[in-house]
This record gives structure tokens, sequence and C-alpha cells, in this order.
């Protein structure tokens, strides 16, 4: 049995690493906000920007993001994890996605090259000795427009070029506050809506073909960049969530070992007693 000094020693321990979640978990809560904001700043120009190009989005057209594959050979994906960890579930959720999402691919015959954004997502596949074809570390809290641009342009060329026939990304999607849940989102090629109206009527000027030249490729940088600032947003809610969870059982297990600690002084109290009584009781004899 541990004597009451050792627990107190160990209920030391804990509280001041009760101390750090407790710190993590405000730092989180501070971060999740901003990230949040920027998600719900992002949110009404990434929707009317996909709106304006399903207006004019015709899969007939002789446009080279617009190309249809009914058998893609080849897809790049895009995966999207967190460079720190003790965020719970957060980098595994995206990482188990994207393994079943890369063998079902692979079983129906397509070759996959996986983009790694994030260390713990270079991490596992080095761990697990998965090839992938690029890494970055870069992002960090405020992703910013020109990296979302500099894969979104590169996976566009390619797509253009027909040296691959399929692009998405894997992230952590951000429905609400309390809902985050990982998605595969194909980007490329182009899904024209069911039930999208066009206006066949409408005089476009320029030319609504050029209108499309122009708006498709930023419709996608921006698809690039919403994917990035949720997945962001996403890190911070789960380790803000996390950081409250470890805090809480730090706090259960003080309150335990100190019920264990009252417990054990009390005994050792009662034997020095239960000692001086039998060490007077000799005297006397």
């Amino acid at each position: 049995m541990a004597t009451p000094r050792e627990i107190k020693s160990r209920i030391q321990s804990i509280a001041n690493t009760q101390k750090i979640t407790r710190t993590m978990e405000l730092v989180s809560t501070a971060k999740a906000k901003k990230a949040v904001d920027r998600v719900h700043a992002s949110q009404g120009f990434a929707k009317k920007i996909r709106q304006l190009v399903q207006s004019l989005v015709d899969i007939e057209a002789n446009f080279p993001l617009l190309r249809q594959v009914t058998k893609p050979a080849r897809a790049a994906v895009l995966v999207l994890t967190a460079n720190r960890g003790l965020c719970g579930g957060f980098n595994a959720n995206v990482l188990r996605l994207a393994i079943s999402h890369m063998q079902e691919l692979q079983q129906q015959g397509v070759e996959v090259e996986i983009h790694l954004i994030g260390k713990k997502g270079v991490s596992y596949f080095n761990y697990r000795h998965l090839p992938y074809a690029s890494k970055d570390t870069s992002m960090d809290d405020k992703p910013t427009y020109a990296l979302a641009s500099r894969y979104a342009d590169s996976f566009m060329e390619r797509f253009s070029r027909r040296e691959i026939d399929e692009v998405g990304i894997i992230y952590t999607h951000y429905l609400s506050a309390a809902h985050q849940k990982p998605i595969y989102l194909r980007v490329l090629p182009i899904m024209e809506e069911v039930g999208e109206k066009k206006d066949t009527n409408r005089i476009y000027e320029p030319s609504r073909e050029k209108i499309l030249e122009e708006l498709l490729p930023k419709a996608i940088r921006v698809t690039f960049f919403q994917a990035m600032l949720e997945s962001v947003a996403g890190e911070h809610i789960a380790r803000r969530i996390a950081m409250k969870n470890a805090t809480d059982a730090a706090q259960e297990m003080i309150r335990t070992m100190t019920l264990a600690y009252n417990r054990a002084r009390q005994a050792k109290i009662t034997q020095e007693i239960a000692e001086i009584v039998g060490g007077a009781a000799a005297i006397e004899e």
C-alpha cells in the first residue's frame, strides 16, 4: 500500500498536469473561435461561387476542366491532417477514411496517388511504409489562399493534360461547432448538380464560355481553401474537447486519490497511536 507521502506526490503531479491541460483547453477554445469565424466568413462566398458555376456548367461543353470520366485510371487524393496531436481521434478518423478510400479505388483498378498535408499524416504513412506522392507540413493555424491555389492549380493542370482522371480531398468537414466529420470530396471531374436550373434565355457578356473559363478555376481554388479552413477549425475543436476531457479526468483522479490519501493518513495515525499505547503498557508492566 502506498504511503501518504507517495500519494500526496502523485496528487501534486496530477494537479500539475491538470494545469497544463486546462491551459491547453483555453488556448484551443480561443483558436477554435477564430478558426470557426474564418470558416463562417468564407462559407457565403464559397457557396455563391459554386452556385454561379453550376448555373453555367454544361458538361457537354468542350472545356478541359469539364471533362467527364466514366472509368478513371488514375486518381489524386489530398489528405489533410494536423501537425500536432492531443486532439482525440481527429487525425485517426481522417487517416482511417483515407486508407479505406484508397483501398476502395485500388480494388476498382484505379491507380491512386496520395498527397499529404500535415505531420501526422506523413508520420502515419511513413510508419506503415505506405507510398505517397508529396508531403507538406507548412499549413499552420491560418492556412493561406496561396497554399490552396498551389495545390488546386497543379491538379487542374494535370487533369486538363489527362495525367489524372479524378481529384479529391479527404478532410474534416465542419458542420457545426458540435459536429464535424471526415469526408471525401470529389473536386474533379465537375458534377452537374441534379435539379440545377439554367436560364438559357439569359444573355451573358462576355460569353458564357468565357465567364466559365475565368470562374471555374477560382471556384476550385476556393474549394481547396475552404477544406483547409474547415480542417483547421475541426482540429482546434477536437483538441479543446480532448483537453477538457483530460482536465475533467484529472479532477476525478485527484478526488479519488485525496480520499485514498486521507484513509492512508488516518491508518498511519491509528497505527502510531496503537504503538504509543502498546509502548506505554509495556513500561507500566
